[in-house]
């Protein structure tokens, strides 16, 4: 079973409102889920405001659909165009706790923010260095690639970039707090 190392009601950003869609006060959604009507599956919704910051007060979906390739919603009480304009391009926040356990070995973005990065490049018999902690993610295409930001006792106050593949990445410890990679501290 899959470890978490985060709380139940830990938010994390599982899609956009993204523009009106009629008149009536339907809103247009961009989902980060796989398939993307799953989205609706996690409730219930904290939407962040124009500053990013994630309200404590969730919203109350009514009805959703599928329309063409994209999704629809409605929010509660937001019956016109100019109500659901307010909502337009606000991120979705859903609780963790929500999301179905992955397969051990697969982790959400969420869980690997704030851990500590430590290389044994050339191998698991050198001792680690500490390059810093995960920031964020970013999906490149061809593989995400995590964001390294300088800590307290990293080896120096440079940001990385690390491909999250196999080949670098050789472990991941939620419980203790870290990764370990093979990976070059120069570079």
């Amino acid at each position: 079973m899959m470890e978490r190392n985060f709380s139940p009601d830990r938010k994390t950003i599982a899609g956009k409102l993204t523009g009106v869609y009629g008149v009536k006060g339907w809103i247009k959604v961009h989902s980060y889920t796989e398939p993307l009507e799953n989205i609706f599956m996690y409730q219930p919704w904290f939407i962040a405001d124009a500053c990013g910051k994630i309200s404590d007060k969730p919203i109350s979906i009514d009805d959703h659909r599928l329309h063409g390739k994209g999704l629809i919603v409605h929010i509660k009480g937001v019956d016109d165009r100019d109500q659901a304009l307010n909502y337009c391009q606000r991120f979705i926040a859903v609780d963790m706790g929500t999301l179905p356990l992955l397969p051990e070995g697969d982790y959400y973005w969420e869980q690997l923010k704030g851990l500590q990065v430590l290389s044994v490049y050339g191998g698991r018999d050198n001792a680690p260095v500490l390059l810093g902690m995960i920031s964020d993610l970013m999906e490149t295409g061809a593989n995400d690639v995590l964001v390294v930001i300088p800590c307290e006792n990293s080896i120096d106050q440079r940001e990385r970039l690390l491909p999250y593949v196999d080949a670098h990445v050789m472990n991941v410890d939620l419980a203790a707090g870290t990764i370990i990679v093979d990976w070059d501290p120069e570079f």
